[in-house]
């Protein structure tokens, strides 16, 4: 007796949510491919709007490029993936699914957190774990911390589900949302408010850290960013499979599969405008094209005074933006090592000696200090393909000020600042180091701004302050070309790439709604 295998049936795709004939014949640019970007133009594609991403460098990803030296991958940018519900959404609009391009993979414990005196702490989402780490450092926070977890889900709630994706283009939009915020302490910083909660300094700086990790000072950054807890609490931390290269590569597959056209290694050197109409978009090669939209998830300085700067809007808002205050800069050490170590986690923060006078230092003295605290991020732990075998993948990143406060040659005293790095690694965790060291780089502030445009070399746009933030950010859509429009951490909600993706969907619905209006006229 023989068995038929029956033939094989492709998984049934939910339609398309949008219908494309809505849109045909429109077009679209989107200036830059970082997360945000890729986003905004996968949004588009969906919907039936010929899209092309120009990105300047030769691979897409901006923030999230990557290098790849003696068999070690090296990722430059975001390593910590949050909220994957708002990226497998971007394969939803077209009936897809995103681990067709991408494997995400979760990370456990999500951080651990290391202070001089030698105590760790485990950060992660499961309650008991979490619980018994809160009480070795003071067992009445347990109670605490619960109450926080609640405010944290309040602010989660108003800040991000309800306000995250939705564009503020007046003044008015913003009071509307005001009495919800005001009702959460908007007003006080993230360290402020986890403070009223828990008495240890250190759990206060456990609770309070991630601000860092989108530009912000914990000190001054608005309680709303501690939405960042619940959205680690229920969404978990992730890890693509490859590193976030791969998560920029299943972006990029999936848009050219809709249609879309990416233009690499050609950046844009001016957007043309028709009175006050984007008209065409311009590269270094000499390349032109004419579009219905144009967006930039470019460096927002950089949009508005080089991008625009044939016109005086773009003059007015640079001028604008000059008075601003921008997120530090980071000084980044990427290193691969002979030998595995498995019992140093993904993600560890090593924290200095100090926590609000470096902050200080680093926000407003503009000083170089001689004492660091340092994200270590050691993916190979959890991916072995990001070295060769038996080898290890680094980086270990600390924030430096931007280049507008802390004037230094980033060529001499990189060398100084990176052994001091390695050695404070290597004390800690790691004793011979140097002796185990395949291969190492920095990249620094000064890289920012030479590769990615970056204003003043700050690694996350505009500063995440409370006057700063939603209508006072850039505007998702501008206010005197009505055609060209913002994506990514300088517009509304700001950096991260929840921040990021949920710009895109903010950006991506005044966009459909503006092409179809000129559609159906």
């Amino acid at each position: 007796m023989t068995t038929q295998t029956p033939p094989f049936t492709p998984p049934l795709r939910a339609k398309p949510l949008v219908d494309p004939a809505r849109y045909e014949g429109r077009s679209a640019c989107v200036i830059g491919s970082g997360f945000g970007g890729l986003a905004l133009a996968i949004r588009l594609q969906s919907a039936g709007i010929a899209t092309t991403v120009i990105e300047a460098r030769d691979k897409p990803g901006g923030r999230a490029y990557f290098w790849e030296r003696d068999g070690f991958t090296f990722d430059g940018g975001p390593t910590v993936v949050t909220d994957p519900d708002c990226l497998k959404e971007l394969w939803k609009l077209s009936g897809h699914n995103m681990a067709e391009d991408v494997e995400l993979m979760p990370v456990m414990p999500f951080y651990r957190l290391n202070w001089p005196d030698g105590t760790n702490f485990d950060y992660s989402n499961d309650e008991d774990s979490l619980n018994a780490e809160i009480a070795k450092l003071n067992p009445a926070d347990v109670a605490g911390y619960q109450r926080f977890l609640e405010y944290s889900a309040g602010v989660y709630e108003e800040g991000y589900l309800k306000l995250g994706a939705v564009p503020f283009l007046d003044f008015k939009s913003m009071l509307k949302a005001a009495p919800a915020l005001v009702k959460k302490q908007a007003w006080r910083s993230v360290y402020s408010m986890v403070s009223s909660f828990v008495k240890s300094e250190k759990l206060r700086e456990a609770l309070s850290f991630h601000t860092l990790l989108v530009g912000g000072n914990p000190m001054t950054t608005s309680a709303i960013y501690a939405l960042i807890h619940k959205l680690e609490m229920d969404g978990g931390v992730w890890w693509t499979r490859g590193g976030t290269n791969r998560l920029i590569a299943g972006m990029v597959r999936h848009f050219e599969r809709l249609g879309g056209t990416m233009r690499l290694g050609d950046p844009v050197v001016q957007v043309h405008t028709l009175g006050c109409r984007a008209s065409e978009v311009e590269t270094a090669s000499g390349w032109k094209q004419r579009f219905d939209a144009v967006a930039s998830n470019a460096d927002i300085m950089h949009s508005y005074r080089d991008l625009l700067s044939g016109t005086k809007r773009g003059h007015d808002y640079a001028r604008s933006l000059s008075r601003k205050s921008f997120s530090p800069g980071l000084f980044v050490v990427h290193f691969g090592l002979e030998g595995t170590w498995p019992g140093i986690p993904h993600h560890m923060i090593l924290f200095g000696p100090r926590y609000k006078g470096l902050l200080d230092d680093i926000y407003t003295s503009g000083v170089l200090p001689q004492d660091f605290s340092i994200y270590l991020h050691h993916p190979t732990v959890t991916d072995p393909s990001m070295a060769p075998k038996g080898k290890s993948t680094f980086y270990a990143l600390v924030p430096v000020a931007h280049m507008g406060k802390l004037a230094v040659d980033w060529d001499q005293i990189g060398p100084v600042l990176e052994k001091r790095i390695l050695d404070e690694v290597g004390r800690r965790l790691i004793p011979d180091i140097h002796d185990r060291i395949v291969t190492s780089f920095s990249y620094a502030p000064k890289d920012f701004a030479a590769d990615l445009n970056a204003h003043l070399g700050s690694a996350f746009s505009l500063e995440p302050v409370l006057w700063q933030s939603a209508w006072l950010r850039g505007h998702n859509r501008d206010d005197v070309i009505e055609n060209f429009y913002l994506v990514g951490a300088g517009t509304h909600p700001g950096a991260g790439i929840p921040g990021v993706v949920g710009s895109a969907k903010a950006t991506a619905s005044l966009m459909l709604e503006d092409l179809a209006v000129k559609a159906a006229s």
